[in-house]
């Protein structure tokens, strides 16, 4: 969401999404309650919305990326997007970690703000910190699935361009037990066997070089994605713990 705080005196966005209003009705509600400990608290929302955005730009470059893949038919191709790919997963590591990290920090913050006269619990101050944090914690928590979505993406559709690779080369549709034998293995020459001897090893070498690096970027991808998977674990755990809490908040 873009310059969030910039309009926090006005009234929620039409076409915002839900967790985008939810924000700005807090900063609205929390501003109109003086300052009472919230100027730091809009800063730290601030700049973890920056880098929530941040993780939406790598989502978007590496879905880009994996789209380029599904057409390179060289293996010094694949193996490019490949390290492009890898090095962004990691940076969306770095930038998940630190937005839990960062919220973490909130929580303690919201409970320590409490003991201010007029920011006690159940005060509009502490009510607007909390559903803002809760906010947080669900966007980082969606956010993340985002990623796990397109690691389930990567999967089924490396599947997809393996079989066809089979098919162009051999002019056989092969049955689910060697192209999973393949996907597992990366290891095509003995399925192209007969197309080697048809066709001679040197026509066949790229083909097999490509599908053997494009096995070692999937599954190398596929890992580093779904080490992020313990962040989307993590939120879900607090964001579960708080149960309905902001139901509960605006019923009050």
């Amino acid at each position: 969401m873009n310059d969030l705080l910039k309009d926090s005196f006005e009234l929620p966005r039409m076409g915002a999404s839900k967790d985008e209003r939810d924000l700005e009705a807090g900063m609205s509600i929390a501003t109109n309650a003086s300052d009472l400990g919230m100027s730091e608290f809009f800063k730290q929302v601030k700049d973890i919305e920056k880098l929530m955005e941040k993780l939406s730009k790598q989502l978007q470059k590496l879905q880009e990326a994996h789209e380029e893949s599904k057409s390179v038919t060289k293996a010094s191709a694949m193996k490019a997007i490949k390290q492009r790919m890898e090095k962004d997963v990691d940076e969306v590591g770095k930038i998940a970690q630190n937005i839990k990290q960062k919220i973490e920090s909130l929580d303690a913050d919201n409970v320590s703000n409490r003991k201010k006269a007029g920011c006690e619990k159940g005060t509009s101050v502490d009510r607007s910190r909390m559903s803002m944090t809760a906010t947080l914690k669900k966007k980082l928590k969606d956010r993340m699935s985002d990623f796990q979505i397109l690691r389930q993406m990567i999967q089924d559709e490396y599947r997809e361009v393996v079989e066809r690779r089979v098919f162009t080369v051999t002019g056989i549709k092969a049955d689910e037990e060697t192209i999973e034998r393949l996907i597992e293995t990366g290891d095509s020459e003995q399925i192209f066997q007969k197309a080697i001897q048809e066709q001679g090893r040197g026509q066949i070498m790229d083909t097999l070089a490509e599908i053997q690096e494009r096995h070692d970027a999937v599954k190398d991808i596929e890992k580093k994605l779904l080490d992020l998977h313990q962040v989307f674990l993590d939120m879900a755990v607090l964001v579960e713990s708080q149960g309905d809490m902001l139901d509960n908040i605006e019923t009050q």
